[in-house]
C-alpha cells in the first residue's frame, strides 16, 4: 500500500481570517506540505478544481458563501478529504458539518499540534482505503455487503456510504459476533488521535443503521451493549470473513 501522508501532500486552507490563514499556512509548511489559500467558498471551489489538493481545511464562517454551502458544492465534485474549521463548539454544529461530508471537525482556537495531528489521522484513513480485505459477506436475504466492489445492498436496492461509514461497517462485519468497543473503533476507524471522541462513533453508528436496518430504533445487525460499545450480529459459519 503507498502511504499517502507524504511531504507533497496539497492542502488547501480556506478562511476569511488573514492572520488565522498565515498561523496555518506558516505551520503546515514547516511540517512539508505544499498550502495554498482562499479568502472565500468560490475561490475555494476553483482552487478545488484546478489545483486538486489532497485535503481541504474548511472555516464555516464566512461572508457569501458559508462553509457549509461550500461544502455541498465540493461534494458534487469531487470526494477530496474536508476538515471543517470553526468556533461553533456545540455539538448539534458537529453533527452537522459531520452530517454534510466533512472528514473532521475542529474547534477553534486549536493549536498547531493538534490541526497536524489531524490532517495527518484524515490523510491516513484515506490511504488506508485500499488496505481493506477483500471479500463478499452475505448476512442474510436483505443485506449484501461486497467489500471488493464497495457495494452494499438492502433488500434489493444498492445503498450509498461515505468512506467512514463504510470503514466502521467493515470493522463491525468482520468482527461480527464480538463486542467492539468505542475505544477501539475510534481506533481502527478514525485514528488513535480520537480516542475522547466518543460522539463520532455514536452519529456513524446511527447513520448506518439508518442505511440498512429495516426499523433503526429496533436494530437487528448493529446491536448496542449499552455502555460498551457495539456488536455486528454473529454471521453463520460459512458467513465468516
Amino acid at each position: 500500500m503507498t502511504n499517502m501522508i507524504t511531504s507533497h501532500n496539497k492542502i488547501l486552507v480556506v478562511d476569511d481570517e488573514p492572520r488565522m490563514v498565515q498561523m496555518i499556512v506558516m505551520n503546515l509548511k514547516l511540517e512539508g506540505y505544499e498550502v495554498s489559500s482562499a479568502p472565500d467558498g468560490y475561490q475555494a471551489l476553483e482552487k478545488v478544481t484546478k489545483e486538486m489538493p489532497d485535503l481541504v481545511l474548511l472555516d464555516i464562517m464566512m461572508p457569501e458563501m458559508d462553509g457549509y454551502e461550500t461544502l455541498k458544492r465540493i461534494r458534487e465534485v469531487s470526494s477530496i478529504p474536508v476538515i471543517f474549521l470553526s468556533v461553533k463548539a456545540e455539538e448539534p454544529d458537529r453533527v452537522r458539518g459531520l452530517d454534510l461530508g466533512a472528514d473532521d471537525y475542529i474547534t477553534k482556537p486549536f493549536s498547531p499540534r493538534e490541526l497536524v495531528s489531524r490532517i495527518k489521522a484524515v490523510l491516513r484513513r484515506m490511504g488506508a482505503e485500499n488496505a481493506v480485505k477483500r471479500t463478499e459477506v452475505r448476512v442474510d436475504d436483505e443485506l449484501l455487503i461486497d467489500f471488493d466492489q464497495r457495494r452494499v445492498i438492502v433488500r434489493g436496492h444498492e445503498v450509498r456510504l461515505r468512506a467512514t461509514e463504510y470503514r466502521l461497517l467493515y470493522q463491525l462485519v468482520t468482527n461480527a459476533g464480538k463486542l467492539m468497543s468505542h475505544e477501539t473503533l475510534l481506533s481502527r476507524v478514525w485514528g488513535p488521535e480520537y480516542q475522547d471522541e466518543d460522539q463520532y462513533v455514536r452519529l456513524y453508528i446511527t447513520y448506518l443503521r439508518q442505511k440498512i436496518e429495516k426499523d433503526p430504533k429496533n436494530p437487528r445487525y448493529i446491536l448496542s451493549e449499552r455502555g460498551l460499545g457495539y456488536r455486528f450480529v454473529e454471521l453463520a459459519q460459512n458467513l465468516k470473513v
